[in-house]
Parts: C-alpha cells; sequence; structure tokens
C-alpha cells in the first residue's frame, strides 16, 4: 500500500483506477441515504463491509493470490480498516440519518485537507505537498462550497451530531489513508482490501448487535437493493480502486477523488432527479475540476 512511481502500464491502470473511483464513489451517497432509512446504520455497513470482503477474499484466493501475509501487514490492514471504515464510513453512514445531503457534502471534501495535513505532519514521505497543491486544495474545496450551495445558517441548524460525527469521521480516513502509504503491505491490493472490509465490517456488526439493533430489522426490497449496490459498486469495485491508486499516487492527489465525487452527485441529481444546474452550480464545477487538475500537475518538494 506504498505510493511510488508507477510504470507506463501501471500509469493507464491507476488514471482508470482515479475515474472509476470518483465516478462511483459519486453514486454511494444517495445508495447510502435510501438504505438508512429503512436499515439500522450499523448493521447496514457492516453486513456490507463482510460480504464484500468474504467476496473479494474468493476473489483474490481463484486469481492465485496468497493470502498469506507478515504480522506486520495483518496489523496494519487491521488499523487502516477501522480507521476509514469502521470510523469514517460508518460515521457517514450514520449522521446520513438527519444530516441533509449538502452538509455532509461538505464535512466529506474535508477529507482532502486532513490528506494534506497528516501526510506533511507523519514521517516517511519521500516528498512533501508544495504551496501550489495546497492552493489547489484549498480552490477545491471553496468550489465544492459554492456547489453544494450550504450556507452558514444551514450549518448553524444543522444537528450537532451530524457535523461533530462527519469530521471525525473525514480525519479518521485521512488518517487511516496516510498510514497505509507509511507502513506498505507485501500483500497484494486485492487482499489488502479484503482484510481491511472484513476488519471494519466487523467491528460496525458488533457495533450493531450491542447497541440492539437487530431488535425489530425489518428488511425491504428498497434496503436491500441499496445494500447490493454498495457491495458491488461502492466496495468491490470503489474500494478496491481507493486502495489501488493509493499504492501510486501521493495522499494529496488521492484527496481529489472527493471533490470530484460532488460533481458526479450533483450531474446525477440533474440526470436522474432533474434537479437543477444553474450557471453557479457551472462555475462551481469548473473550479473544482480545475483545481484537481492543478494539483495533478503541481510538482511535490522533496521531504
Amino acid at each position: 500500500m506504498s505510493s511510488g512511481t508507477a510504470s507506463p502500464v501501471d500509469t493507464r491502470r491507476v488514471a482508470i483506477a482515479y475515474v472509476v473511483l470518483c465516478i462511483v464513489w459519486g453514486s454511494t451517497y444517495l445508495a447510502i441515504r435510501i438504505g438508512v432509512a429503512d436499515l439500522p446504520p450499523a448493521l447496514f455497513a457492516g453486513v456490507r463491509f463482510l460480504i464484500a470482503g468474504t467476496v473479494l477474499l474468493g476473489v483474490a484466493t481463484a486469481l492465485g493470490r496468497p493470502l498469506a501475509m507478515r504480522p506486520r501487514d495483518l496489523a496494519t490492514n487491521v488499523l487502516v480498516g477501522l480507521l476509514l471504515l469502521f470510523c469514517g464510513n460508518g460515521l457517514v453512514v450514520w449522521a446520513e440519518q438527519f444530516t441533509p445531503s449538502g452538509v455532509t457534502a461538505i464535512f466529506v471534501v474535508t477529507v482532502s485537507l486532513w490528506l494534506t495535513l497528516f501526510d506533511a505532519i507523519i514521517p516517511g514521505s519521500p516528498a512533501r505537498a508544495t504551496w501550489k497543491q495546497v492552493l489547489g486544495v484549498v480552490a477545491g474545496f471553496a468550489g465544492t462550497l459554492l456547489l453544494v450551495d450550504v450556507d452558514i445558517h444551514s450549518l448553524a441548524h444543522t444537528d450537532w451530531r451530524g457535523p461533530v460525527a462527519l469530521m471525525v469521521a473525514s480525519a479518521a480516513w485521512g488518517l487511516g489513508s496516510v498510514l497505509s502509504t507509511r507502513r506498505p503491505s507485501q500483500a497484494g491490493p486485492e487482499v489488502n482490501a479484503a482484510f481491511q472490509m472484513l476488519a471494519g465490517g466487523a467491528a460496525l456488526l458488533l457495533v450493531g448487535t450491542i447497541s440492539g439493533q437487530w431488535h425489530g430489522l425489518a428488511i425491504s426490497a428498497r434496503g436491500v437493493g441499496a445494500l447490493a449496490y454498495l457491495v458491488v459498486f461502492g466496495s468491490l469495485v470503489g474500494y478496491s480502486s481507493y486502495v489501488y491508486i493509493l499504492r501510486h499516487l501521493p495522499p494529496t492527489i488521492v484527496g481529489t477523488v472527493s471533490y470530484v465525487n460532488t460533481v458526479v452527485a450533483v450531474l446525477l441529481g440533474w440526470l436522474v432527479l432533474d434537479e437543477l444546474i444553474d450557471g453557479r452550480t457551472i462555475a462551481a464545477m469548473a473550479i473544482v475540476l480545475a483545481s484537481v487538475a492543478w494539483v495533478r500537475r503541481a510538482g511535490r518538494a522533496r521531504a
């Protein structure tokens, strides 16, 4: 899970994985919102990752990937799984029960800021983000604020549990992502992703069980459909792509995925739900996409 210099073949694969991740994860917020309307949040997220982790482990076995790993690698995958999936995704799912999607988007895109911060203060990186990249990250964040069009008034009247949970989730995701690049695993990306999902899913399922979420559980077609979509696209496709690009791209660049996710979510709302796209929306999307291009092109300084 270390970031390094990719070969020409890897460069193409990384580009494809980046684009796939931007599109897929941009659609998962709607699926999460639908799922938590019918299913308890911890059980919903926990079952998702346990199923996806088990399937991915089976795929890795079928492909002949070695499952054995060093104790150090296993500990790293468990820690990263707890930070990214148990804390990061689990808290987002919990917060979406009572947090407007626009407010959720604001806090989720702060992942890029946390990634830049942790990449700068945690030792072990051969390079550091330059002021040009930091400027691009801040510009992208400003563009996202304009895109979701959430003002201070709406933030002030939001249930405080949502913003607090989302801030902790974003910080945990940023920390877990950077730690995964500092403690490279010798296992393949499929095996790493599978063990991380199993660790995060088991922790979420444990919390759901302890909190009594099995009591009165009602299965619905809509909830099962959202769960199936998140297992296949959100986890098997999306999370595996995320683990893969972390091997080859600096955390600062990886963080720009959250900006593009927001653009994709807005475009899907326009295509599927006939939501309005006006001049402000177009300008905001242009700022966001330009900031992503800027961050990707800006060079990194040696540590």
